[in-house]
Parts: C-alpha cells; structure tokens; sequence
C-alpha cells in the first residue's frame, strides 16, 4: 500500500478538497500559461486519492495577485482559511508552498489550522498531515525556503534597478511636460499647450512665491492645468483640470522639471493593518540624484532657490510648513472656516471667507457687501468647517473642470 495514500482517511473523504490556484500578476497569467495548467492538473491528483470530482472545489480568484502584499489582498486565501478553520477541508491542494504563501507568518497559521481540522496537505511531491511532527517539520522548511526564494529575487532585481539608476540610465515614469522620444531620451513635451502650461507655472511661481499664490492664478483666470492619468483605460493620456494646492507642490520639489535625475526619494513600509505607506525621504537620503541629465523648464540653481522658498513661506502644518507662534487679535472659531475683511477702495470692508484646508488658504467668492462693516477686525472666527464646505462644492466632486488650457 502507497505509505504516502494511507494518510487519507474516511473522515478526510467525508469533507470537500479545495484546490488552490494563483499566479502573481497578470502577465504571468497571460504568458505563463504552462504553470497555470499544471495548478489545474492537480485536480486528478485529488480524483486519484478518492474525492468525486463534484466535491473538488477550485479556489482561481487570486490569480494576478501576489502572495508578496499579504492576505488582505487576497480574497480566495481568506476563503480557503476559512472553509479550513470550520473544517469543511478534508485537503488542499497546492502545486508548492510558494502558490499559498509568501510569508512564514501566513504559512504557519495555516499549518496551524490544518493541524487542529485534521486537514492534510498535498502538493507536487507529496502528502502531509500538519498534526504528524515530521510532516509539520517538512512543511515549515518548504516555507522559510520559499520566502527566502522571493528575498533572493527581490534582491537581485534591486541590484540591477539601482545599477542602472546610478547611471541615470533606468526608464521612470515622468511628470507631466516630458516626454521620452524614440530614443528614451527625455524630452520637454512637444504639445505646445502643455509646454507654455508648465512654463508659464514656473514663471508665476517667480513672481508670486508661493504655491497657493500660483493656484490662486490659475483659478482666478479660469486656466485649467495638464495632468497625465495613471490608471484605467485611458493610461498615458494627458487632460485638463483645476490646478490643486497639492499638484503645485509636488511639481516645485520635483527635480525632474530641473533636468535632474532622482531615484530613491521614497520609502515604503508595510502597515500592521495590512496594504502600504510611502514616506517622502529628505534630499539627503535619496539614493541617487544627478544634476544637468535632460533638459528641463528650470535650472537646477532655481529649483534649489524654490524648495527653499517654499520652507521659509509655508506656515500651517504639514513636513514642509513650520510652525508660527500665534499672533496677536481675535483667532478663528475651531473649524476649518475663518473671515477676513478686504479693504476697497471706496473705504468700506468686504467680508470674504477663507478655507483652510491641509494647511493652505482657498480664497472663496466674497460675501455680499451688506455683511461687512468698517472698522471690522482683520480675523473673526465663523462657524466650524462653512468655508470647507463650500471649497468642496468646487472641488473634485464638481461634474466639468471650469476654464481654459493656456493658449486654448
């Protein structure tokens, strides 16, 4: 009698096998079809131990996703785990340990479980039962190879990423205003409106200093602002919108916009509660920066005078805004909302209210002149979070970006 065949019971029998099947993305779904009908295959391999093909349950909808990114992501582990923890599994069935899990922390919770279901596991080399020493002994090695396989590979494509990085050779994603040619060299955008939009970004930021006094042109001449989508069906392509507070200061600590090569200016670190958080790194801890690469719309000497600019002008909160001591009059009610009093020329105050919002000033449609009054003080508390209200009405949720592209 096969040794490896009499660790299947009647009990085992009795309860569904559930086959697990992934792949890591999507191209390898596409061009790795081979590994992807071999997954498959093993339901003969759970026919041939004894279960009905009807009680053969497929579990496919992780592929395209990576083991790497945790459970949280993963929608058909969490169900397996489940129908192993309520014991409806009498097996499960893997082509090898690295198609469940990535992790040693999921592998042995799982190893746990099937330990304490009565649950066997079976992959291409053999069968297991989690509760016999030996077996669990196997199974727990196979894990810490597999996760050490993927340390391996990560290594090495890191290796090679940053290689190329140093050289100023590695093919990133641009803002938008560049472009690459037929050569992969970097170019400014040959779309003449997208080009005299980021110059003529640049030049107000000359004239005003500040990034909420650049927004505040392109809102009060009703100019809308380039941007390239990332995602969905139309990825690449570049369309015109409000230009935000946020889009402004990413683009004057960009140093790309300077002609200047960067990689590393981010980190990333896995969260407890599962998915990612990227942290923006100081200058001084980005693994490569190379001045003069590409031409750009700035110098490098005017992207240093801006980044600085920038931190000696921000004043709410927030990693470049620093933190001013309180001033003296009448401070804001709490809320996002305060008011300031515009003086006219005609001597009367305009009441006009302000929205802070992420630590900028959003200059809103001035209230109606019945409501000032001479002699109003410069700052008068409102109630809480009316001017934010009203800046959302013209935020992102409005149906049709208002304005014009430059020269359009």
């Amino acid at each position: 009698m096969n040794p490896t065949a009499s660790k299947v019971s009647a009990d085992h029998l009795l309860r569904d096998a559930y086959l697990y099947v992934r792949q890591s993305s999507l191209h390898q779904v596409l061009q790795n079809s081979e590994s992807t009908k071999r997954q498959y295959a093993l339901r003969q391999r759970a026919v041939a131990l004894g279960w009905p093909a009807d009680r053969v349950v497929v579990i496919d909808e992780d592929l395209g996703q990576s083991a790497a990114a945790g459970t949280t992501t993963r929608a058909g582990f969490q169900r397996l785990v489940a129908k192993v923890g309520i014991g409806r599994a009498g097996v499960v069935l893997g082509l090898e340990v690295s198609r469940l899990a990535r992790s040693s922390t999921e592998w042995h919770r799982l190893l746990e479980i099937c330990a304490l279901t009565h649950t066997l596991i079976v992959d291409e080399d053999g069968i297991y039962d989690p509760a016999h020493f030996n077996d669990r002994l196997l199974l727990g090695l196979k894990g810490t190879m597999s996760e050490a396989e993927l340390h391996v590979l990560r290594a090495r494509l890191q290796g090679g990423i940053l290689n190329k990085a140093r050289r100023g050779e590695l093919k990133m994603g641009l803002p938008v205003g560049l472009v690459y040619d037929a050569s992969d060299r970097v170019v400014l955008d040959p779309d003449q409106r997208v080009r005299h939009t980021i110059e003529h970004f640049f030049e107000t930021f000359r004239r005003v200093g500040s990034a909420t006094g650049v927004m505040n042109h392109f809102r009060d001449n009703e100019l809308l602002f380039p941007l390239r989508l990332c995602t969905g069906p139309r990825k690449g392509e570049v369309v015109f919108g409000p230009l935000r507070h946020a889009r402004a200061i990413r683009m004057l600590h960009n140093p790309r916009y300077a002609g200047a090569f960067a990689y590393g200016r981010t980190r990333t670190r896995r969260k407890p509660e599962g998915g990612v958080r990227i942290q923006t790194l100081p200058r001084e801890e980005w693994q490569v920066l190379i001045p003069d690469v590409h031409e750009g719309y700035i110098t490098w000497t005017e992207y240093e005078a801006n980044v600085r600019r920038l931190r000696l002008n921000a004043q709410a909160r927030g990693q470049d805004r620093r933190q001013s001591p309180p001033r003296e009059g009448p401070g804001p009610a709490p809320g996002h909302g305060r008011v300031r009093a515009l003086r006219r020329p005609d001597d009367y105050a305009v009441l006009r209210p302000v929205c802070r919002h992420q630590g900028c000033e959003i200059r809103l449609p001035a209230w109606p002149p019945a409501v000032g009054r001479p002699g109003l003080p410069e700052r008068t508390g409102i109630g809480p979070g009316s001017g934010h209200r009203r800046a959302t009405r013209r935020g992102d949720d409005a149906p049709e970006p208002r304005g014009r592209p430059l020269g359009g």
